[in-house]
């Protein structure tokens, strides 16, 4: 095998975000510009020779062409050994999952989550350590310094590793085994859940639906939930991945999952309904007529987990990002374990699990997970989800009024302002910021500010500090807004604000969010100004 050294120079907006790199397809397809990103992680991470790693992604256009060129700059770098999904395929979970069971040194994942695919869309790579959890900060700063000063890479000048076919093949003195992307993982969610008691709920007559949105998880839907679950093959939609998902917009929330809502709230609904994104790492939980936000669903299954096998012997802890709601917060009091907050990004979480200290976590952007693996994991949930409904034979609606009842109801909404001019966008906040001190004491009406800040989070772990992850505005009466930049796009900027009110009243937990926290959106929209500041008059997408 011969291996060439390239020269290159270095490209300035290699800079990894929340969930790694992300940017348009044809800025990867850049002479160069992949290959400088590869070489940096390894430059960074200094495998030892012959060391093991995991290789996948989540299909998208360029999926294939990009694994392709990381097995070879892999077997130039030194690796003995990598284990790649067939066909290139495999879900961020699953990925987590086989680091972890093959004590690896780490793997590299291909995806941009949620982001449109296809030719003109998005592109992603991340690196994840040997926990199975998203690189920390300090190696993704690391990468980041060393692809500004990057001269050269190495690449192995070899044939193309054939992706369709399980197996050993050898590329110079570096072992790659096309790999089942499904098996191991599908092995781990039947050590967790109670799977004779979830198809004892379907062979009933309990009825769900699927939703792949022609993304990763279909061939992982279609292994769990129809050959060893039992579910008919029409509870699965939009199962075949393709590079473009469809055209549509892989993000499992109330409007780019319309057909699935459509359905569950027809005439003739299914009981439950659930979808999950590109990567497969998201879920968003849907009851005949009725929709669980993310933030209560992390709270509900805390409060339900010792229902569940894997989870019977009790919880370490909880931990939710500092945007999602404080639901999770309740529950974690009334069993008697920590709860920690923590900035959005799930590699927060993976100190907290390694520790000891937590063992279910969550974020309001759709993604909920455990310590079985170090990511979010969307069919994780849905399985989660099914073995609460087949021990406690309610519907989705009952139980989470029933959670209401008990715990209270925190009132949520997220309002994402998405494609905004970079400038539109920073101006409101920084409009937010000069406003702190004018904002501590304001009363709007009957609300009164008791604290804005930007929120900073030190590890209890590892005792590093992150900062600027979000503006907070917290009322006396611990209502509150936030509003905060997403890491996760790539073009122009995407803008959220969080909206939460406590309610205890259960006469008011029928109110629709939207009309129960429209005093709190009337006071974001006229401190942030956001509708003068950006031409906006509603938010792209409301959760």
């Amino acid at each position: 095998m011969q291996v060439h050294t390239v020269a290159t120079v270095p490209f300035t907006d290699q800079k990894p975000g929340t969930s790694g790199l992300r940017k348009r397809v044809p800025t990867f397809q850049k002479a160069h510009y992949l290959e400088n990103f590869v070489q940096s992680i390894f430059d960074t991470i200094a495998a030892p020779p012959g060391a093991t790693l995991v290789l996948g992604g989540d299909g998208r256009y360029y999926n294939r062409a990009a694994i392709q060129i990381i097995l070879k700059m892999a077997a130039a770098y030194g690796f003995g050994h990598v284990l790649v999904g067939k066909g290139g395929i495999l879900s961020t979970p699953a990925a987590s999952c086989v680091i972890r069971k093959y004590a690896t040194y780490g793997g590299i994942i291909l995806s941009a989550s949620h982001n449109p695919g296809g030719p003109d869309g998005d592109f992603g790579i991340k690196y994840n350590t040997a926990n199975g959890g998203p690189a920390p900060e300090k190696i993704t700063e690391a990468i980041f310094a060393a692809s500004k000063k990057i001269a050269q890479y190495r690449i192995a000048d070899a044939a193309d590793v054939a992706l369709d076919t399980l197996g050993d093949s050898r590329l110079g003195d570096m072992t790659v085994s096309v790999i089942d992307p499904v098996g191991d993982y599908a092995g781990l969610m039947e050590s967790l859940f109670d799977f004779a008691a979830i198809r004892t709920l379907l062979e009933g007559g309990f009825r769900i639906k699927f939703d792949a949105m022609h993304a990763v998880n279909g061939p992982y839907a279609r292994e769990i939930f129809v050959r060893r679950l039992g579910a008919p093959a029409d509870s699965m939609m939009n199962a075949v991945p393709l590079p473009d998902f469809g055209g549509g917009h892989p993000d499992p929330n109330l409007t780019y999952a319309h057909e699935l809502v459509e359905i569950l709230y027809g005439d003739d609904a299914p009981d439950f309904g659930a979808a999950s994104d590109g990567d497969g790492d998201r879920n968003m939980i849907l009851g005949k007529h009725f929709f669980v936000t993310p933030s209560d669903s992390l709270a509900i299954l805390a409060a339900n987990a010792h229902l569940v096998p894997g989870y019977k012997q009790g919880l370490a802890g909880i931990a939710r990002s500092m945007p999602t709601s404080a639901a999770a917060d309740r529950v974690a009091a009334a069993l008697n374990v920590p709860c920690y907050e923590t900035p959005t990004g799930w590699k927060f979480f993976g100190n907290l699990m390694d520790a000891g200290k937590v063992t279910l976590c969550g974020e309001e952007s759709f993604g909920t997970g455990s310590d079985h693996i170090r990511e979010k994991d969307g069919l994780w949930a849905v399985l989660f989800w099914l073995n609460i409904l087949a021990v406690r034979k309610q519907s989705v609606e009952a139980i989470v009024r029933e959670h209401w009842a008990r715990f209270g109801r925190n009132v949520y909404s997220r309002h994402d302002y998405e494609g905004i001019p970079n400038d539109a966008a920073n101006g409101v906040m920084k409009l937010l910021h000069d406003s702190f001190a004018s904002l501590r004491g304001a009363q709007f009406g009957h609300l009164q500010v008791k604290l804005c800040d930007d929120f900073s989070y030190t590890d209890p772990v590892d005792g590093s500090v992150s900062t600027g992850q979000g503006v907070r505005i917290i009322f006396t009466d611990d209502s509150r807004i936030v509003f905060r930049l997403s890491g996760t796009g790539t073009e122009g900027a995407t803008l959220r604000i969080y909206l939460e009110a406590f309610e205890p009243d259960v006469s008011k937990h029928h109110l629709d969010a939207q009309q129960a926290l429209a005093t709190l959106i009337s006071i974001a929209l006229k401190i942030s100004e956001l509708r003068e500041r950006t031409g906006r008059e509603r938010p792209t997408v409301i959760t």
